[in-house]
């Protein structure tokens, strides 16, 4: 399992995943980088670099595009007009919490969601506003989910992917099964599959998430650091 030097990687997540195991579904101009627009739509460009990558940037997704740069620890140049601004931190699994994640048992009621599921993630994502999901975006990892009377009722799954690390994410529950604990069954399943092939997860939330962040301190999360989620407009 990684340790805590291991966790740098966690201070600019995407470019650590577009650069390392999603390198496939990247696409790139110079010191640019993003996901291809089916899969997500995070985009990250190099530290350091200077105005010579915004302009990548801007050539790559084209003019007066929507620019997702997560938590990117960078800012463009002041003609790049914001789109949202939106507060959050990032967690850790330390293990601290439900002594029972890693000790259960596989839980006969969720299964693995395949490119068959597709439409109906779509629509579960439609009705709860986790974030951004797309058509592909199951091609980032493994996603998990719950169904009730044939209808699929909550989900979570697997996004970034910085090297030694796992993110959890799309977690969400359609409001008829709220309340049955359906959230907290996924994540431990998807700690168990991150933490069995050697690799550690985290996750991002809302600060005004409460209680999810809650719901993710109890099953073992901790927050590592703030952090500022951030799109704009291509100039």
């Amino acid at each position: 399992m990684t340790g805590p030097r291991d966790a740098a990687v966690l201070d600019d997540p995407v470019a650590a995943s577009l650069h390392g195991h999603h390198a496939h579904l990247a696409r790139r101009l110079g010191g640019a980088v993003s996901y291809v627009p089916d899969v997500a739509t995070f985009s990250a460009v190099s530290a350091g670099s200077g105005a010579a990558a915004w302009d990548d940037l801007a050539e790559l997704l084209g003019g007066a595009a929507f620019a997702d740069m997560f938590s990117c620890p960078v800012l463009p140049p002041p003609d790049w007009p914001p789109v949202f601004v939106l507060e959050g931190r990032q967690m850790i699994w330390t293990g601290d919490g439900d002594p029972g994640v890693l000790g259960t048992a596989p839980d006969p009621g969720i299964v693995e969601l395949g490119a068959d599921h597709v439409p109906d993630m779509l629509g579960l994502v439609e009705r709860t506003r986790p974030g951004p999901f797309r058509a592909r975006t199951r091609e980032l990892g493994t996603y998990l989910g719950i169904h009730e009377q044939g209808a699929l009722v909550a989900m979570a799954g697997e996004r970034l992917r910085p090297p030694g690390w796992t993110e959890i994410s799309a977690v969400c529950t359609a409001p008829q099964a709220r309340g049955r604990g359906c959230a907290a069954r996924l994540v431990r399943a998807l700690v168990v599959r991150i933490t069995a092939r050697g690799e550690r997860p985290f996750l991002h939330v809302a600060e005004a998430n409460t209680g999810a962040i809650a719901l993710y301190e109890r099953l073992g999360f901790t927050t590592r650091r703030q952090v500022t989620f951030r799109g704009f407009r291509t100039p």
